[in-house]
């Protein structure tokens, strides 16, 4: 049975940080959204309102709806403004060691009740939750970009996660209109194990001249019926994003499948980092 969390912190306003915020709060839930940037917190809140405008514009709510949804969102710069929340999502940068800092700064201050997630897309939730006392309450909410669309959540379980923190996040993912999907913690868990050494063949076809990057992108698209071809989809990921993956799926698997493409690693090197840098594979305005 879905049930929906009435007071989330969100830690970090970035793409995925934001998108989150809105979809909770779209849900009914009173969301504070922190970031230690305020340029950052900023832009996360502009991206809210341009969203839910977008929402307006095509008549899929109504503006009430959309002030009512922006009225359940506050924002801080501080974590220390957290107080009674249930549930704390942490999405900031994809480092072990930023989050392991978070979380043992969340441990301290949430409630003892406090679910405490991560939207990580690859780094392991046990060693996440080794930074806490409450290894049992924490847990993977891996969502997918763009959040408000996507419907997807990865539910991961670290190796001390509690079937009854599991079961909370899995109600809750329905309750905010998702489509929970559980899996353990491995490198990759399931998405990223399957999604990247795809992307990152694509990238080998290229750099090896087996197409042209709008052939590869076509053959996925029409030949597998994928939305997008594999090299746009990097692009939206982000290149750097793609190459950390496919250094932890490498490391953490040891098997040489899961090896970086060498065209990765130059661009990335290069600064051409997909669609939030102007140049990836395809050209940006």
């Amino acid at each position: 049975m879905s049930e929906l969390i009435q007071q989330v912190a969100v830690v970090g306003a970035g793409t995925m940080g934001n998108g989150i915020v809105q979809t909770f709060a779209a849900s009914g839930s009173s969301v504070l959204m922190i970031d230690t940037a305020p340029a950052a917190l900023k832009r996360g809140l502009a991206a809210i309102d341009k969203s839910l405008g977008r929402m307006v514009n095509k008549e899929r709510i109504s503006a009430d709806d959309a002030s009512a949804i922006r009225g359940r969102i506050q924002s801080a710069t501080d974590m220390s403004a957290i107080g009674s929340e249930e549930l704390v999502v942490e999405a900031v940068v994809e480092r072990s060691d930023v989050k392991a800092e978070i979380f043992a700064a969340l441990d301290e201050m949430c409630v003892p009740a406090a679910i405490l997630a991560t939207n990580t897309s690859s780094i392991s939730i046990t060693s996440i939750a080794s930074h806490t006392a409450r290894p049992e309450q924490v847990i993977g909410m891996h969502f997918m970009n763009p959040v408000p669309i996507m419907k997807l959540v990865e539910v991961i379980r670290g190796h001390q996660t509690s079937d009854q923190t599991t079961a909370r996040i899995m109600a809750c993912s329905e309750a905010i209109g998702k489509v929970p999907v559980e899996a353990n913690d491995y490198p990759g868990f399931v998405s990223n194990r399957v999604l990247m050494p795809m992307i990152n063949e694509a990238i080998f076809c290229l750099m090896e001249g087996v197409a042209t990057r709008e052939g590869i992108d076509t053959v996925m698209k029409l030949g597998m019926a994928h939305p997008m071809g594999p090299l746009a989809l990097a692009d939206l990921i982000g290149l750097d994003v793609c190459l950390d993956i496919c250094e932890v799926l490498h490391k953490g698997l040891g098997d040489s499948k899961y090896r970086p493409c060498p065209l990765l690693r130059r661009m990335v090197a290069a600064g051409q980092l997909g669609r939030k840098s102007g140049q990836g594979f395809y050209e940006y305005s």
